[in-house]
């Protein structure tokens, strides 16, 4: 993972360049997480933050405002969607908190927690990509 080269959406830096965020270098290493962890993904601005989708599905979204902490919700898109059975995915790192079976928020407040949290991130979000797709196509 590390030493991948990660192309970012010159968008999303053009957007993020523009709020002089407190947390920017910590929103930075969680894009290249992220992008670096599946290459399916794409980036755009949604909900006035990064957000990730593959194949026009939102998944991943980035909370940066209020700018006291880094949130990311996962989740399969912006409408209800039919709940699953049990969790979307299993997940044993305790980063996730949930709030419902097909929606969890993993916060982060500053770099070392994000560096210490790089195998659960990578981890995870391959897991709710892989995941997602398969509940939506039900």
């Amino acid at each position: 993972m590390k030493n991948q080269i990660v192309k970012l959406n010159i968008e999303v830096t053009a957007f993020l360049d523009s709020l002089n965020h407190p947390l920017r270098n910590e929103i930075e290493q969680l894009r290249v997480y992220i992008l670096s962890a599946n290459n399916e993904l794409n980036e755009n601005v949604k909900w006035n933050g990064p957000n990730y989708h593959l194949d026009n599905e939102d998944r991943i979204t980035m909370k940066i405002q209020p700018p006291k902490n880094i949130q990311l919700i996962f989740h399969r898109g912006a409408k209800k969607q039919t709940q699953p059975k049990n969790r979307l995915i299993d997940d044993h790192s305790k980063l996730l908190v949930w709030k419902e079976k097909d929606r969890a928020i993993a916060t982060f407040t500053n770099m070392s927690e994000i560096n210490n949290s790089e195998t659960e991130l990578f981890e995870i979000v391959n897991e709710w990509i892989k995941e997602a797709k398969i509940v939506t196509n039900r």
